[in-house]
């Protein structure tokens, strides 16, 4: 069984790095490149850079910075935000992305997943899905949570494994930038219904709500953030705890 791995997220606005509460109130908390470089000399195992408003402009993500960021990276980086295409995900991957990330697009024509998995392998597709709980279960958003789907987050989840996608990026939006720690019960419930690796993204606060993505929620991976950005902690103090604690990482 593959270790679990921690994964920073660069939520990019119009070239900046953004950070909020539940997808709201964004401020800027610095270049990405930068952030990009300094999360991996910490030693993060991977890079999630997001282009939060390209789905709602009707906008490619910014090729420019996510070539800037790939090129200062050695650990795979996933790009997502404004992929609506197959040649959209061969530009990204040919700009350094290893991975490619779809909700929006997704949601919209499912079968996307399915070609980009038959033309780059389900390897480079991740499912991105953002998630709110509503009467019992999990509601899925699109355009950077500002449209509600019909979609229930769990089931979603299983069909875009079914598809093709290879890695599901699931966020709660309840939880962002609260740091009260992950939905365990919404990243549990995926994990179960998927044969594919789940991230756990959403609520980070600290090593502690970390290791129960991985024992409680069964995630594969946990994706963190804001508490990076605001110094709050470092990937290399986090993985320290997470080592005393014996959970075995990367």
């Amino acid at each position: 069984m593959l270790r679990p791995r921690i994964i920073v997220c660069l939520d990019v606005d119009h070239g900046r790095v953004v950070k909020g509460v539940k997808f709201k109130g964004l401020r800027d908390v610095g270049d990405p490149v930068e952030l990009a470089r300094r999360y991996e000399a910490e030693g993060a195992d991977e890079i999630v850079f997001l282009d939060v408003s390209a789905s709602a402009e009707g906008r490619g993500t910014l090729l420019d910075t996510v070539q800037r960021t790939a090129e200062v990276l050695f650990i795979p980086l996933t790009v997502g935000g404004g992929v609506r295409t197959v040649p959209d995900m061969g530009e990204l991957l040919r700009a350094g992305a290893d991975k490619v990330s779809m909700n929006s697009s997704a949601v919209m024509n499912p079968d996307l997943i399915t070609q980009g998995a038959e033309l780059f392998g389900s390897q480079c597709i991740v499912a991105s899905i953002d998630a709110a709980r509503e009467a019992g279960s999990w509601r899925a958003y699109t355009h950077g949570g500002r449209t509600r789907t019909e979609l229930d987050g769990v089931e979603w989840a299983r069909r875009c494994a079914e598809l093709g996608a290879g890695e599901i990026l699931l966020t709660s939006m309840d939880r962002d930038g609260v740091r009260t720690g992950y939905d365990l019960e919404l990243t549990r419930q995926v994990a179960d219904s998927v044969t594919v690796p789940v991230i756990a993204s959403g609520g980070a606060g600290g090593a502690g709500h970390i290791r129960e993505a991985f024992t409680e929620g069964r995630a594969s991976a946990a994706l963190l953030a804001g508490i990076l950005h605001d110094g709050l902690t470092t990937v290399g103090s986090i993985k320290n705890e997470l080592a005393q604690w014996g959970v075995e990482i990367r």
